[in-house]
């Protein structure tokens, strides 16, 4: 199972991330979970799973709304969270070397992921880095609604994840999916750097610059890379 993306990655690290609002470069991330999975003697393994809430910045709150989708409050903010230069050495340890970074809606996860380490970090660690969007690949295969619930429905997934709003519950929801996708259709070597957006919206923000971009529409008529 994914032997063309283990030819050429030592690692796979899946990110899933909670914040604040929907706005890159001003929400902060709350809480930043991963699991890192490599092959052991034909095995896929899990060999590092992380989870931490992120302390907010001086001034920063959970806004209600946002309270009431993940159960994430201020008090546990500031009671546990970890802060945000720590976290940034946590991720740039699991990303060393040739690791491929994958999430479900990875241009989403990844705005977040850069204007963190731009203002705490080093965001040259995400330089060269290849990256994989699992919504992009979910949306070429299946028709609306594309939300991770939905994937986790259709795959008949639910006796073994939760889609929770959580961060460690839905990384762990998309590692189970991207195996899924895999037996589906082995071809998830063709939608690294590929990612799709919506033709009525576009790309939301600053787009990703190793990154190519094509519109996706519901229901595409063949596969996004080979349009």
């Amino acid at each position: 199972m994914l032997d063309t993306l283990f030819a050429r990655y030592d690692r796979l690290m899946l990110f899933d991330t909670e914040t604040t609002g929907l706005i890159f470069n001003r929400d902060e991330i709350i809480e930043f979970a991963a699991v890192v999975v490599e092959k052991q003697n034909g095995e896929i393994v899990v060999t590092e799973e992380y989870d931490e809430l992120i302390a907010l910045s001086p001034g920063g709150f959970v806004p209600p709304m946002i309270e009431n989708l993940t159960g994430i409050t201020n008090a546990d903010l500031k009671e546990r969270g970890i802060p945000k230069g720590q976290l940034c050495q946590d991720i740039a340890r699991m990303v060393a070397g040739n690791t491929l970074l994958l999430a479900y809606n990875a241009h989403f996860d990844l705005s977040f992921l850069f204007y963190l380490l731009l203002r705490d970090g080093d965001p040259t660690i995400l330089k060269g880095k290849d990256k994989l969007d699992l919504l992009t690949v979910y949306k070429d295969r299946h028709s609306y609604p594309h939300k991770l619930c939905n994937a986790i429905e259709v795959y008949n997934l639910g006796d073994k994840v939760v889609n929770s709003h959580r961060a460690v519950d839905d990384v762990l929801a998309t590692v189970e999916v991207m195996k899924a996708m895999e037996l589906e259709k082995a071809d998830l070597e063709h939608y690294v750097n590929l990612f799709g957006y919506n033709p009525k919206y576009g790309v939301d923000g600053k787009p990703i610059g190793s990154v190519t971009y094509k519109p996706q529409k519901f229901d595409p008529p063949a596969p996004l890379y080979t349009l």
